[in-house]
């Protein structure tokens, strides 16, 4: 092997091996590449930002408790939870992040009562939804479900109800467990008490493996994600983790003439003024892409979420559905019409308008599980503050709702009380922008279909 000269390595320690594709491609390439890798890669820099808040920095005040443990939240979300957009405060979470670098991890779940719907809804680094374990897919029964690693191989021991292999060394597992009332919320905990994460060697009864020592780098500030290129240099780091599909090996080669390798670092700092434009017109044209996708939605999120074959790669379908909602579940599992404009298409603003939405003659959404309404101010699209700590309005309120003369329910949207006759059926707005997320737990095949459509929001008096 040829020595290297004293020229080269010092050439190399002051650019780097970032600099090398700057030799070689021109600006126009290079913006392009950019792009794809900004539109592939939003998924993945977005829900490292929440993993590394929840599990990695422990002064972070998202920080639950480290990868591969459990980490329950006995309680509903409220604005003060800031971790990620559009939060469920239907159904307390579970969170457990996986690192399956050492050995897989085992779930086990206890049996739970038919009626009380639950799910753990298993994401990989891409935000892929590849597998879930819960009351549509498994049962309320019980049992132990193995999560692998993409490099494991080894044998199955005794006791393990399903094998659920990950593409991506790092998945990030969501809990979530319905609360019937304020009331239930001590059978709640109980039944998280009983959700277990063990590692397979703890399983069989042995000592866990060692994780290995990381030195994580710094996440994008949220509000940064779509102008800072320091998001490519988050991305590289992250692409260690997620082994090349065999779809995607031509993509990767292109990202690596950009020279985005995966686990190496990206030094936009060593970068000529031009080729660090050319990343930031890249990103620029990425999220224009995403946006037009987004705006052609029409509130219709539903095949924005799902596993790699449902989606069939369509990179800017996944980077949206990150965009509108990270983290939220397959159309199977739930469904989740987004309202951001009236029904004359004018945007919502709790400072324009007062709105209503109505549910006519009892028709209430086809459900084998429950629905809800939610309420979050933009842009942040995060849960509301407001007088009455009143988020949501779901179909286990409907007891203590007020209904029409139909039989229907009416949902008053505004900023201001409507009075305390409609009060009951208040959803506090901002006094500003602001959209709504229906959640259809467990839809049925006429919501899947399309045969029942979730009516509008419209301007009220």
């Amino acid at each position: 092997m040829r020595a290297r000269s004293g020229l080269t390595f010092l050439l190399l320690a002051i650019f780097g091996t970032t600099s090398a594709w700057a030799q070689s491609l021109d600006r126009k390439e290079a913006t392009e590449i950019a792009k794809e890798a900004y539109v592939y890669g939003v998924p993945m820099v977005s829900m490292y930002s929440t993993m590394h808040a929840f599990s990695i920095d422990p002064k972070s005040p998202e920080y639950k408790g480290p990868f591969n443990s459990v980490l329950n939240i006995a309680r509903v979300f409220t604005p003060q939870d800031k971790a990620f957009v559009t939060p469920n405060s239907d159904t307390p979470y579970t969170f457990m992040g996986l690192d399956l670098r050492a050995e897989p991890m085992v779930i086990t779940v206890p049996k739970i009562e038919k009626d009380r719907y639950f799910v753990f809804q298993l994401m990989d680094l891409y935000t892929f939804n590849f597998d879930y374990i819960g009351t549509r897919t498994t049962g309320n029964g019980g049992g132990s479900y193995m999560i692998a690693g993409p490099d494991w191989k080894g044998e199955v021991p005794e006791g393990i109800t399903k094998v659920i292999p990950s593409e991506t060394q790092m998945v990030n597992v969501v809990g979530r467990t319905q609360l019937f009332n304020p009331s239930d919320l001590d059978n709640l905990k109980k039944i998280q008490s009983g959700y277990e994460l063990q590692s397979l060697s703890e399983f069989q009864g042995k000592q866990r493996l060692p994780e290995p020592e990381t030195a994580w780098v710094a996440p994008i500030p949220p509000a940064n994600e779509k102008t800072d290129p320091q998001f490519y240099n988050v991305l590289a780091f992250l692409l260690q983790f997620a082994p090349t599909h065999p779809s995607e090996i031509a993509l990767r080669a292109r990202f690596e003439k950009l020279g985005l390798k995966a686990g190496e670092p990206f030094d936009v700092t060593k970068l000529s003024i031009e080729m660090k434009t050319a990343l930031e017109d890249g990103m620029k044209a990425g999220q224009a892409e995403i946006d037009d996708r987004r705006a052609t939605l029409h509130g219709n999120s539903a095949d924005l979420f799902g596993t790699r074959e449902f989606l069939k790669n369509d990179f800017v379908a996944r980077a949206v559905g990150t965009q509108v909602g990270i983290g939220a579940n397959s159309k199977e599992e739930a469904m989740y019409p987004i309202y951001e404009t009236d029904a004359a298409g004018n945007a919502l603003d709790g400072s324009k308008g007062k709105y209503v939405l109505r549910f006519a003659d009892g028709n209430f959404p086809p459900v084998d599980a429950f629905w809800s309404l939610t309420m979050y101010d933009l842009p942040s699209q995060l849960l509301v503050d407001n007088p009455i700590n009143r988020y949501l309005i779901n179909s286990p309120m409907l007891p203590n709702l007020k209904k029409d003369k139909d039989g229907g329910l009416t949902i008053y949207i505004q900023h201001n009380s409507p009075g305390t006759d409609r009060e009951s059926n208040w959803l506090p707005a901002p006094a500003g922008p602001f959209m709504l997320a229906m959640r259809y737990y467990l839809p049925k095949p006429e919501l899947l279909s399309g045969a029942w459509k979730s009516p509008p929001v419209e301007v009220g008096n």
